[in-house]
């Protein structure tokens, strides 16, 4: 396992490598290149600009500059955010903590929830409820996130849930827009917050759960093991999930491999409909500003989480299931 870890090390190395050269090369083919958002500035001359590119070391040759970015990048130097005049670290990590509030409580919801109702589906194959889990699914997949994250604010912001029951009236009226967790705000204030956000990305991650375990979980009822544990005299729960839901977590781990980086990176169109100040708002925005030095410092990041929980799955594997040997 060991060997095999420093190989797969070893082999991202250059990879992450090649993802950056990629990004650099793109980047610089924006309209203005990095200096774009001086370029929107209208009382800027010809001679500011050749002064700009030479404080930047902009005149000097694209690898250059890109040896020149990578050595600083590696060091911790991840440049300067034109947009908030802030470095680049300090930039992302202020919208960090709102990103993994956001993406944390909508994973575990839709971890949950998802393993619960593919089990369900599988234990009681073409049951209704199997075919209420196999729509609600589908219905997951299909659904547009923006139209659906609209449709959320219109009904429980816009118009707003008002009854009366027993002489009591309810009001489950929601705010549409996101606090950052630094915000002041009792428990129940930032709860109400996150409930719109949470539904709208636990219903695409819940549809992918409960199917992928429906399926993998299906696979594993019918193999001898579990028919051996159940001559045995265990009980049909300590079979369920002792020997069933292990083996049929494989996978599903790739799955969560790739849903974890997300976790860092946001979700775009949700955080931008809800106004949720997190990493994915915060590429948006330096997208439209053509904030240079924050677009690679958040697009290398992700790329190095996308390898880097790749690994991690490869290594789940092992653990997970015996007949994986690496060695």
């Amino acid at each position: 396992m060991l060997t095999y870890t420093i190989r797969r090390t070893l082999q991202a190395i250059p990879l992450m490598i090649l993802i950056s050269i990629i990004l650099f090369a793109i980047l610089h083919q924006m309209p203005g290149g990095p200096l774009a958002p001086y370029m929107q500035n209208p009382h800027i001359t010809a001679a500011d600009i050749e002064r700009l590119k030479h404080n930047f070391g902009l005149d000097r040759p694209v690898w250059v500059q890109y040896l020149s970015w990578l050595g600083k990048y590696l060091t911790g130097d991840w440049g300067w955010s034109t947009m908030n005049s802030t470095p680049v670290t300090e930039a992302i990590l202020e919208r960090l903590p709102a990103t993994l509030e956001l993406m944390g409580v909508s994973f575990v919801v839709s971890v949950t929830l998802g393993l619960i109702a593919g089990i369900l589906a599988a234990v009681k194959p073409y049951s209704p409820v199997d075919y209420f889990v196999t729509t609600f699914a589908f219905f997951g997949f299909s659904m547009p996130v923006f139209w659906f994250a609209l449709m959320l604010q219109m009904l429980f912001s816009v118009t707003g849930i008002h009854f009366q029951m027993f002489g009591y009236a309810f009001d489950f009226s929601l705010p549409s827009a996101g606090m950052t967790s630094t915000e002041g705000g009792n428990f129940v204030d930032r709860v109400r917050h996150l409930v719109l956000p949470v539904i709208t990305l636990a219903l695409i991650q819940l549809a992918t759960w409960s199917r992928f375990t429906r399926a993998s979980m299906q696979e594993v009822l019918h193999t001898d093991y579990m028919r051996t544990a159940a001559a045995k005299g265990l009980t049909f729960f300590s079979i369920l999930i002792k020997h069933g839901l292990k083996n049929a977590l494989m996978p599903v781990v790739t799955i969560t491999a790739l849903s974890l980086p997300g976790l860092f990176g946001g979700a775009i169109i949700t955080e931008s409909i809800f106004a949720w100040p997190g990493m994915g708002r915060l590429f948006i925005t330096a997208l439209q500003q053509q904030d240079f030095s924050l677009l690679m410092g958040y697009l290398v990041l992700s790329a190095f989480l996308v390898v880097f929980f790749n690994l991690l799955a490869d290594l789940a594997y092992g653990w997970l299931d015996p007949r994986v040997k690496y060695d």
